[in-house]
């Protein structure tokens, strides 16, 4: 331990090599760690963060597709959320636009029209179940024109079935 009550930087970065090994961080998830565990030195932080990314330990533009793939994939976001959500992180415009390509757009509507559909038999004859649906649908990141279309769809078909 340092002599002033702070962390040994050499300490802080290995865990930081630990951490970044096990799992995709972005820079500014790493750089709150750092600052916390070094209690708030910026410009010790910023050297530890400057090795971890020469090192290849953190990787924005890694971290967005990780993240575009995994939220798309299994938690069944749409771009809009994605999007909103690597800006919070301060991910670049351009790392974004590159991990948002990279979803499979079938497979995402697949995964959409999916959760519409269970969602829609939860609420079976509930009167608003249009507006809930795309409303369910929107709050998860999708486009308006794909909901639409997709509840539409949905709200006809089980009308068909009820014939």
């Amino acid at each position: 331990m340092a002599t002033d009550g702070k962390k040994d930087p050499a300490k802080v970065l290995d865990r930081m090599r630990v951490l970044c090994s096990r799992r995709e961080y972005c820079r500014g998830d790493i750089m709150k760690k750092l600052l916390t565990a070094l209690e708030g030195d910026r410009d010790q932080a910023q050297r530890l963060m400057d090795q971890l990314i020469s090192e290849k330990y953190i990787d924005d533009s890694r971290y967005a597709s990780a993240y575009a793939r995994d939220k798309s994939s299994i938690a069944g976001w749409g771009a809009v959320k994605i999007r909103y959500m690597l800006q919070a992180k301060g991910i670049s415009q351009e790392d974004i636009s590159s991990a948002l390509a990279d979803i499979d757009d079938d497979r995402a509507s697949s995964k959409l029209y999916k959760l519409l559909e269970t969602k829609a038999r939860s609420l079976k004859n509930d009167p608003q179940k249009g507006l809930k649906l795309k409303r369910f649908a929107l709050s998860r990141g999708y486009g308006y024109d794909e909901v639409s279309k997709m509840v539409d769809t949905i709200l006809y078909n089980e009308n068909d079935d009820s014939l």
